[in-house]
């Protein structure tokens, strides 16, 4: 079965690189029109949305620091004056921010851990879940991670915690929003080679977290895609809800 979302429209965060872009560009490839947001990385955006285009897609590119509700409105606004509809919210947008024990940690790198991986994540669903209501149905995917469920690396603890709460608001939204025929997932990979680990994390650090890979390779960013298509594909998976994909070679099997 060849997996299409022809005239549906698909809010990508943080879709410049890594896992974001390569989702982006997937939703492209099958046919939606996407909004490619992305914060500092303006060059790689645009690129993001030549490739959706070449493919034959319709790609918005908005800039936006997520942790700011005004400018998460903004993104949606939009959005929603280019393509009039969102079909698929995939919240994605996220940072570690900065590796530092809780008892050196900075009220500010706290709270801006939280704002970034959490609170987006709130904000997008709260503008977005009335419009899915209004059009009888949609897919939000929230981005977790494998932090979530071990508490996290060196330096990592408030990060996992942010994920935590996303994986629980992914599992309560979703049973909030189901009468009114909107599914709620999320993904939760382990070690993918991306921008982010090549800025929070040194060779050394990886090569040792690959050592507890089954695998024994890190993914990439690519094979993070089939999970968000299968998720937001009601053809493939109408009958799930609340449910978090694992994408870690193994890493941590619950």
């Amino acid at each position: 079965m060849e997996i299409r979302f022809d005239g549906q429209v698909a809010l990508v965060t943080g879709a410049s690189t890594g896992i974001g872009a390569a989702i982006a560009r997937a939703f492209g490839q099958a046919g939606a029109n996407v909004v490619v947001h992305y914060n500092q990385s303006e060059e790689e955006a645009r690129a993001v949305c030549r490739d959706i285009e070449a493919a034959g897609g319709k790609a918005l590119i908005v800039q936006a620091d997520v942790s700011d509700p005004a400018q998460v409105d903004r993104v949606v606004d939009a959005t929603m004056k280019t393509f009039g509809r969102i079909d698929i919210l995939v919240n994605n947008a996220g940072a570690l921010v900065q590796r530092s024990p809780v008892e050196a940690m900075e009220d500010e790198v706290y709270e801006r851990i939280l704002k970034l991986n959490l609170d987006s994540v709130f904000h997008f669903c709260k503008r977005v879940t009335p419009i899915m209501r209004q059009q009888g149905r949609g897919n939000i995917i929230n981005m977790t991670s494998i932090a979530a469920r071990t508490g996290g690396g060196n330096g990592s603890v408030i990060y996992a915690t942010s994920k935590g709460a996303v994986s629980t608001f992914t599992r309560g939204l979703a049973k909030e929003l189901a009468p009114a025929n909107i599914r709620v997932n999320a993904i939760a990979p382990g070690v993918i080679l991306t921008p982010f680990h090549e800025r929070y994390s040194t060779p050394e650090m990886i090569a040792q977290m690959v050592e507890t890979i089954p695998m024994k390779r890190a993914g990439t960013a690519e094979e993070c895609v089939g999970a968000a298509l299968f998720l937001a594909s009601d053809a493939l998976s109408g009958y799930v809800t609340g449910q978090i994909i694992e994408v870690n070679g193994g890493q941590f099997m619950p």
